[in-house]
């Protein structure tokens, strides 16, 4: 008979996801993903002006400050017929590149490192042994061993103290954990170090957008002016400085991310085999370079893989009613029409029908509707999106950039392509793609420093900017990459407003309930064969649902053990990337 399990709120940051679990001699059989809370921004922006409705899209997220409002942006430029200028291509470009930089070595060290490193055991570690490793991997300045010596000893005090902070709550001396003390030690030093760089790159996203979370979008371009003499606008200093952000985030990623993340992973080779799901992965494609309606500039492909099968990529079409639908049978939500049938995004509907239960409880009944997230589906079939995704199609298309980091990583771990399909595949993709598109950004940088010394200062096209000159009525979809994967936002224009608006976002992809048809989606795939040597401390879980980086939500309800409410923290934000 199956034990199952709950692990609620599974997620460090951006709760809220319930995972439960069916496990038989020790072994999960079964598994069930749950978001259980509510996102309603689609009916905010009802009736809205189209132009204002990235600034509200935004909020649906307070992590992946950006990707939304691009999507948006993208979606009514797409409606109403506009094409932005190179620069301002270049540099949404550069806001996105320095997003992904920032969200992924933030989500490897502080949102899943800990899942694989014991803080603790950091104690046991030869701060010399420790200087001798970290410069056998990598030329960082910060290796020496008084360095690894003063770090311990900070550890030690929060041990000693018995409030570990900010490492509180781990699964410290789990017999999974596998890593050399030295290794932890290392580990957690960069972790330290990488919450003092974090702050740095966002700066990035303050100089071109005016802000961080949330900066600044414009339909048509960007709102932020060029002006190499004026300290108002973009001037030479602000560039520059631009510039030097983006080189400290490409060394901080190639010289302490990147060896960590391989160093790790080789004491973790068994999870090259756990985690492995059903093998359909899809990418929208991003990172433009010649415009964003030619698809084949994209850095990132777009396309879809079936069945692992990697010998052929198929595409994907966004306006194909038939191709992308949402489903509802398992959800909170209903459609006008009847609950089993798909929808595509121009007529889809956000109806919420909650009858589920309210906590405290100990199980879903998982025979009724048992989540918050719909269930999307690509010709009927459940996808994988995000960076393992991204390179599978990259690496089907033939991309050479995208297969020589992908076989460099492989040779270095000496574990074969197969290895990819499974949890470890998923993780190293997040850091490989994080080196390329650290690469890229750099690359967009010169460009549009180029441009700029070439004469060309424009950064905005309005010339269907109003209203007046738009069809009576128009649709259009605007996609990209958001770090957790494949992201689109579906508009539907009426009388210059916005009439219908749905988003399809990375979360809704993979962790979504099961279809009319029975079928899985990521997250309760990918669980299904995954050993679990102590159902108490289910860290096997943890570390799979943690390899997708998942992100549900930013409000937060808290109750006490016998279910009495105790406060509410609301934000407009609920984050599904």
């Amino acid at each position: 008979m199956a034990n199952r399990i709950v692990v609620d709120p599974i997620t460090r940051i951006e709760g809220h996801l319930r995972i439960e679990a069916e496990i038989k001699d020790g072994v999960i059989v079964d598994a069930f993903s749950s978001s259980t809370m509510v996102r309603g921004i689609e009916t905010i922006v009802k009736g809205r002006d189209p132009r204002d409705v990235w600034a509200f899209v935004q909020r649906t997220c307070g992590v992946c400050t950006t990707v939304h409002a691009l999507a948006s942006v993208r979606a009514v430029e797409d409606a109403i017929g506009i094409s932005v200028p190179p620069n301002a291509e270049l540099v949404r470009n550069i806001m996105e590149g320095a997003l992904y930089m920032h969200d992924h070595a933030v989500h490897f060290y502080h949102l899943h490192a800990l899942d694989w490193v014991d803080v603790v055991n950091a104690l046991q570690a030869d701060p010399a042994k420790t200087s001798e490793l970290a410069q056998s991997i990598s030329s960082w300045p910060k290796s020496s061993p008084g360095y690894f010596s003063d770090i311990k000893k900070r550890v030690t005090k929060f041990v000693e103290s018995g409030q570990l902070g900010i490492f509180a709550n781990g699964y410290w001396g789990h017999p999974q954990m596998k890593l050399p003390a030295e290794v932890n030690l290392l580990a957690v030093a960069h972790y330290l170090e990488a919450l003092e760089w974090q702050k740095e790159i966002v700066k990035v996203h303050t100089i071109f957008g005016g802000k961080n979370p949330h900066p600044n979008y414009l339909v048509g371009g960007m709102a932020c002016a060029i002006n190499t003499e004026s300290p108002g606008g973009l001037n030479a200093e602000r560039l520059a400085y631009v510039g030097k952000l983006l080189q400290q985030g490409k060394d901080f990623i190639e010289q302490v991310y990147i060896p960590d993340l391989l160093a790790i992973a080789s004491f973790y080779k068994d999870w090259g085999s756990i985690g492995k799901g059903f093998g359909n992965y899809m990418s929208y494609g991003d990172f433009p370079t010649n415009g964003f309606a030619d698809v084949s500039s994209f850095k990132f492909p777009q396309g879809v893989i079936l069945n692992r099968d990697l010998s052929k990529v198929h595409d994907v079409d966004h306006r194909n009613n038939g191709e992308i639908e949402e489903f509802v049978n398992n959800s909170w939500f209903n459609y006008s029409d009847g609950d089993d049938k798909g929808k595509h995004p121009w007529s889809g509907e956000t109806n919420i029908n909650y009858s589920g239960p309210k906590p405290p409880y100990e199980h879903l009944d998982v025979s009724q509707k048992y989540s918050f997230i719909k269930t999307p589906r690509w010709k009927g079939l459940p996808m994988e999106v995000g960076p393992l995704a991204r390179l599978l199609v990259g690496y089907g298309r033939g991309n050479q950039e995208i297969q020589e980091a992908v076989n460099a990583a492989l040779a270095h771990l000496n574990v074969p392509v197969d290895a990819l399909f499974s949890t470890l595949g998923r993780t190293a993709a997040r850091g490989i793609e994080t080196q390329l598109v650290a690469n890229w950004t750099m690359e967009f940088y010169n460009n549009l420093m180029n441009n700029i010394r070439n004469g060309d200062e424009r950064m905005a096209n309005t010339e269907k900017w109003e209203p007046k000159s738009w069809p009576v009525e128009t649709k259009g979809v605007g996609y990209m990459e958001a770090p957790r994967g494949a992201l689109a936002h579906w508009i539907h224009i009426k009388d210059q407003k916005t009439e219908n608006y749905q988003l399809v976002v990375p979360s809704t992809w993979n962790a979504s309930p099961r279809d009319p048809k029975g079928q899985r989606s990521a997250y309760e795939s990918t669980l299904i064969g995954t050993p679990v040597a102590d159902p108490e401390l289910p860290l096997e879980i943890i570390r799979t649902i943690h390899s997708f980086d998942p992100c549900i939500a930013c409000a937060v309800h808290l109750y006490d053990e016998h279910g009495k409410h105790l406060s509410q923290v609301n934000n407009l934000s609920s984050c599904d990337v």
